[in-house]
């Protein structure tokens, strides 16, 4: 089925799309079918590059300022994707975690969802339709040493978009979350290498996973072959934490 999971003439946005997973599901969203407008707030060189090579458009802003993620929607036009992809760290142990290792995470990562999704909710619903894929984590479901921050981030997303589904459903408008595991990034790449191997003998498929893993993920609920699902979770982990 060639036409499986596209997005022709759909419109995309896609925070944090400079690198990483967001710059791989930024090409797979084009490489369906979507124009896609590439959202970043640092790396202005790298989104450039990305929107050129799929012909799209990169719009620079901070998605934890509500006044900038408003904006990003606004510029980016009449939506029928969001995918949330923005996301820090900032790993430490609760006992010496700052107040501002605790806020950064949890606006950049949990109140930049919230601002784009009330940003557009209203121009979906009004539309009668459309899908928000909304990045959380593996943390986010099970936790992890020294990230508190971090896993309380990611597990309010699950929590924020079983309710956003529930609220835009009757209006045909779906919101899911895809939850990768070990993935191998820039973000990823900075965890010690003993970490790292605990982590790969945790995972049955015996791999750390690729951006383009999650994209897929993301392609396939982004698109109307995914009409029927709607407040889910989809765990991207080769079998980690099973």
């Amino acid at each position: 089925m060639p036409d499986f999971a596209s997005l022709e003439g759909k419109t995309a946005l896609v925070t944090g799309g400079s690198r990483g997973i967001g710059a791989a599901v930024a090409r797979e969203l084009a490489r369906a079918g979507a124009t896609v407008v590439v959202g970043y707030r640092s790396g202005a060189e790298e989104a450039e590059e990305i929107a050129s090579e799929i012909g799209g458009r990169a719009v620079q802003a901070d998605v934890s300022n509500a006044d900038e993620a408003k904006r990003l929607v606004e510029e980016a036009g009449d939506l029928d994707v969001l995918v949330n992809n923005a996301g820090i760290t900032r790993d430490g142990v609760l006992a010496r975690m700052t107040d501002d290792d605790w806020r950064s995470v949890l606006e950049t990562n949990l109140s930049s969802v919230f601002y784009t999704c009330r940003a557009v909710s209203r121009g979906m619903m009004k539309r009668r339709g459309g899908s928000i894929v909304n990045l959380s984590s593996i943390v986010g479901l099970h936790g992890n040493w020294g990230q508190s921050n971090y896993a309380a981030s990611k597990g309010g997303i699950v929590a924020f978009t079983k309710s956003l589904a529930q609220e835009l459903g009757s209006r045909g408008v779906r919101a899911n979350v895809v939850a990768p595991g070990y993935i191998k990034t820039q973000l990823t790449d900075a965890i010690r290498e003993e970490a790292q191997q605990q982590m790969l003998g945790l995972t049955p498929l015996g791999r750390f996973g690729e951006p383009e893993d999650v994209a897929r993920a993301v392609r396939f609920l982004s698109s109307d072959d995914a009409s029927f699902i709607t407040g889910e979770v989809v765990v991207v982990g080769g079998g980690l934490g099973m």
